[in-house]
This record gives C-alpha cells, structure tokens and sequence, in this order.
C-alpha cells in the first residue's frame, strides 16, 4: 500500500551534516504536503520542515531554519533533508509524514500528517 522509507542516518560529530532521503511509494508525492520531523528520547515528536511539492513552498521550524533544508526530486519519487551545523541536541529518530489531503499547503502541525516509515536514527557525538 502506501509507503514512505526513510534513510541516511547515522553517526556523526557535532558541526557535521547528513542528508535523509523520504522515498514515497504507492501514491505520487507531487500531489501531497511532506514534513520531517523527529523524536527525541522522552519527547514528544516535533515537526521540522514540510513541502508542498506542486510549488516547492517550504516552511522551517525556528530550531533548524538556516540550518537544514527540504526538497524533493519528482524523479524519484523523494524528498531529502539537508542537515548542517548538527549538535547533540539533534540527537533523534527523524521520520517523514504525507499530509491526510492532496494539494494542501503544507503546515508544521503534525496533526495534519499520516505516519509511515521505519525512521532513522541520527545520533551527533563527539
């Protein structure tokens, strides 16, 4: 059915950056909103930065903004997630969301999103 796999995730040191890819099948996610968003041990999850796809209009959350950037390549059907500048407080499980509608402006409210995926770990040490 309808699948969202996301990767890239690893060790790195503080002041390092990776880039996490959010690979959609069984829709196409040029008609829908994506967010990233992640999940610290303890905590709630967090939206980070969404997409709408069909017009490439992003938003950040202050906590990344300059820091991390969203796109997707219709190509392939993906969505990435640059991150920069990384610190141990970036620390977590970073997973990606499809909006419940299609060609919504994207919003940072989780509420709006439909979960899948397994996740992936990033974990920023020294």
């Amino acid at each position: 059915q309808l699948k969202l796999v996301e990767s890239g995730g690893g060790l790195v040191q503080p002041g390092g950056s990776l880039r996490l890819s959010c690979a959609a099948s069984g829709f196409n996610l040029n008609y829908y909103s994506i967010i990233w968003f992640r999940q610290a041990p303890g905590k709630e999850r967090e939206g980070l930065s969404c997409i709408s796809p069909w017009d490439n209009k992003t938003s950040y959350t202050d906590s990344v903004k300059g820091r991390f950037t969203i796109s997707g390549d219709n190509a392939k059907n993906t969505v990435y997630l640059e991150m920069n500048s990384l610190e141990p407080e970036d620390t977590a499980d970073y997973g990606c969301a499809v909006d419940k509608y299609m060609f919504r402006r994207c919003v940072l409210s989780l509420a709006e999103y439909d979960f899948w995926g397994q996740g992936t770990q990033v974990t920023v040490s020294s």
